[in-house]
């Protein structure tokens, strides 16, 4: 599908900014990286500024994640209780982990840049990071087998959508998987502390004598 010149200007920009930092990213450079002409004003017939470019990429980019957590949700939803939970489990490991590698620019502008917007800190925090947290909560109460389960689900939340976070931003920023640890290692060893959740089985009792 062709993008029209604004997708361009926030496409390029964006990956600019991850690949050279927001300050050292001209006008200039965006316009001839979205095929306008530098230097020409081409960017203002669509932003008023670099920082307008900035704050419609991760405002775009929030609005798409809550969209896209609400569809996940929505096919995981669908896949019946009858599948066996650790194939769900990995499912929903392997959703999470796609969607942080997606945003691998937005996450390396975060790091880099975005301490000098505190709103745009929020944006993501808001827009792009409690969305996971919350699907992740929301999928686990769904599921049959944990609705005895008597946990901490926002705790629960926070330890497995942040351990998928951490797993992607630690290769974004060592170059490395934590432990020299593969994607499928990971997976399995999240699915097993998932499972872990599960509630103890009472044991049956004695037979009468």
């Amino acid at each position: 599908m062709t993008r029209s010149t604004r997708e361009r200007i926030i496409d390029e920009a964006l990956r600019l900014f991850a690949e050279r930092g927001y300050s050292a990213t001209s006008v200039a450079e965006i316009e001839a990286a979205s095929g306008l002409s530098p230097g020409a004003g081409g960017l203002y017939r669509h932003f008023k500024s670099k920082y307008e470019v900035l704050a419609a990429a991760i405002n775009e980019h929030a609005t798409r994640t809550r969209a896209q957590v609400a569809e996940s949700l929505g096919e995981l939803g669908d896949m019946e209780s009858s599948v066996d939970l650790e194939i769900r489990l990995a499912h929903v490991c392997r959703a999470g982990l796609a969607k942080v590698r997606e945003e691998s620019e937005l996450t390396r502008v975060f790091f880099r840049d975005l301490s000098q917007f505190p709103e745009l800190v929020a944006v993501v925090r808001e827009g792009l990071l409690q969305p996971m947290f919350d699907a992740i909560v929301t999928w686990f109460r769904a599921q049959p087998e944990y609705r005895d389960a008597d946990v901490d689900w926002a705790g629960i939340g926070a330890v497995l959508g942040g351990s998928v976070v951490h797993y992607r931003l630690f290769q974004e920023t060592v170059g490395e998987s934590p432990g020299h640890t593969d994607k499928d290692r990971f997976v399995g060893a999240w699915v097993r502390l998932a499972v872990g959740l599960l509630p103890s089985q009472s044991p049956a009792p004695a037979p009468a004598i």
